[in-house]
């Protein structure tokens, strides 16, 4: 699902900007350890808090919005039942704030040049 996910955002003219210096392997691990923690599996997230990931990005509301459609559109591709689907985005909404930092609904707009991304998994 994580590929699927991490590919469905990659694509998304809308997002896919934020996405131009990522260390994909670093975020696709990163996600899958996320979630499973997130949904009481056995893994533990050792990454950086939403925040810090997140500060300078630049991310406007109407990026997250996009990125939530895309994270939907995985769940229903993998036909995730939609209570398990809303639990899920239940985890996401409270990480909102710690996310978005443009109130617009701008989508589409560049990574600052400033953003420093996270050291590469050793």
């Amino acid at each position: 699902m994580v590929d699927d996910f991490v590919g469905r955002c990659a694509g998304d003219s809308r997002i896919k900007a934020k996405f131009g210096r990522t260390d994909v392997p670093r975020l696709k691990a990163m996600l899958a350890d996320q979630v499973c923690q997130a949904s009481g599996g056995p893994c533990t997230y050792a990454g950086r808090d939403m925040a810090e990931t997140h500060a300078g990005m630049g991310v406007t509301a109407g990026e997250f919005d996009a990125l939530v459609e895309d994270l939907v559109a995985t769940l229903d591709h993998f036909n995730v039942p939609k209570a398990e689907q809303g639990e899920l985005l239940g985890l996401l909404g409270p990480m909102r704030p710690d996310i978005v930092e443009v109130e617009s609904p701008e989508t589409g707009t560049p990574l600052p040049a400033t953003y420093r991304e996270a050291a590469p998994i050793a």
